[in-house]
C-alpha cells in the first residue's frame, strides 16, 4: 500500500482530502516545520510539499529511504531539483497557477500603461490630475512572451483580448511558437516583454545588459518567472535612466532587502512574489498535484514530471 506524506497545515487540507479519496493508499500527515520524521513517516513512498513555504521540507529528504516521488504544489521545480535524488520522480503542479499569474500580468500591464502610479501620487497630495498623466493603450502593442507553458500562453491570450499582438517563445520551436535561439532577433520588435519561463541554466541571467539594451525606448519588462532570470543591476541602470519600465513579482535577491535601491527606481512596480495568491489557486494546484500522483500510482508517467539531466 503506497504511503503518501502530506502537510498538516490548513493550506494543504484540500490535497489531504483529495488523497484520502484514493483506494489502497495511506495518507500520513507531517509538520513542514519539524526537523525530524517519526519512524512511521520515514516509510513514506511519496512526499507532497506544502503550498506555502515549499522549501521547508527539503532537509527531510534524507530521512525518506523509500521515497519514490516528490510532488510539488508550485509551477516551478528549481528549488527542489538540486536536492531530489535522480531516481526519485519530481513533479510540479504546472497548470494550476495559469489563471492567477496571467491575471497578475494583465493587471501589471494596465497599471503602468494607464498611469496608475503617477495618478496615485497626485491623489495622495490632493491634486486633481486632469491631463497631467499621459496614459497609453494596450491595443496595437506587440508583446513578446518568453515561456510558452500554461502561464505564458494564458498571459498571451489575455493580452490578445485587449487587441495586442503576442509572440510566444519556448526553449524549442514548435508550430506557432519560436525557439529560444530567435530571442535576440525578436527583442527590438516588441513593446512589452513578459518573462514566464522557468529558471534553468539557459534562462539564468537571460535578461542581461545586452538584452535590455535591445529593448525599444519606453518598453515594459514584466517578470512573472524567477528573479534570477533578470540581471538586477543591469535592469536598475535602465530604470534609473528612465529608458525602460518594469513590473516584477520576483526579484534577485528575494526577498528584496529593506532599503534595496530597486524599491525606489523610477518606472517600476514590485509585488512580493504573490501573483498566484488569490482565492482558488490552491484548489487548482491541489487538483493538478493529485492527478499527477494518481498517474504515478497507476504506473504511468506524470505529465508534469521534471526532466532532469
Amino acid at each position: 500500500m503506497p504511503k503518501i506524506l502530506a502537510s498538516c497545515e490548513p493550506d494543504d487540507r484540500t490535497v489531504v482530502d483529495l488523497l484520502r479519496c484514493f483506494d489502497g493508499v495511506e495518507v500520513l500527515l507531517y509538520d513542514p516545520n519539524e526537523s525530524a520524521l517519526t519512524t512511521v513517516q520515514q516509510h513514506a513512498d511519496i512526499l507532497v510539499v506544502p503550498f506555502r513555504g515549499s522549501h521547508r521540507p527539503i532537509p527531510l529528504l534524507a530521512q525518506l529511504p523509500h521515497l519514490q516521488m516528490v510532488q510539488l504544489l508550485s509551477a516551478g521545480t528549481d528549488e527542489w531539483a538540486p536536492h531530489v535524488p535522480g531516481d526519485v520522480v519530481l513533479a510540479s503542479a504546472r497548470g494550476g497557477h495559469a489563471h492567477s499569474v496571467s491575471e497578475w500580468v494583465l493587471s501589471a500591464v494596465l497599471c503602468l500603461y494607464r498611469g496608475w502610479p503617477a495618478l496615485l501620487d497626485y491623489q495622495r497630495t490632493g491634486v486633481w490630475a486632469h491631463r497631467k498623466v499621459d496614459p497609453e493603450t494596450v491595443a496595437g502593442k506587440r508583446v513578446l512572451v518568453i515561456g510558452a507553458g500554461h502561464i505564458g500562453t494564458a498571459s498571451a491570450e489575455r493580452l490578445r483580448k485587449l487587441d495586442a499582438t503576442a509572440t510566444l517563445v519556448a526553449s524549442t520551436a514548435r508550430d506557432g511558437v519560436h525557439g529560444a535561439a530567435d530571442i535576440p532577433n525578436l527583442i527590438s520588435d516588441h513593446d512589452i516583454i513578459v518573462i514566464a519561463a522557468p529558471l534553468t541554466p539557459e534562462t539564468r541571467r537571460l535578461v542581461d545588459q545586452d538584452f535590455l539594451a535591445a529593448m525599444p525606448d519606453g518598453a515594459l519588462l514584466i517578470n512573472a518567472g524567477r528573479g534570477e532570470i533578470v540581471h538586477t543591476d543591469a535592469l536598475m541602470a535602465e530604470l534609473q535612466s528612465g529608458r525602460l519600465r518594469a513590473a516584477l513579482d520576483v526579484t534577485d535577491p528575494e526577498p528584496l532587502p529593506a532599503g534595496h535601491p530597486l524599491f525606489t527606481c523610477p518606472g517600476v512596480i514590485i509585488s512580493p512574489h504573490m501573483s498566484k495568491n488569490v482565492p482558488g489557486t490552491a484548489q487548482r494546484c491541489c487538483e493538478v498535484a493529485v492527478q499527477q500522483i494518481a498517474t504515478f500510482i497507476e504506473g504511468g508517467v506524470p505529465s508534469n514530471i521534471e526532466r532532469r539531466r
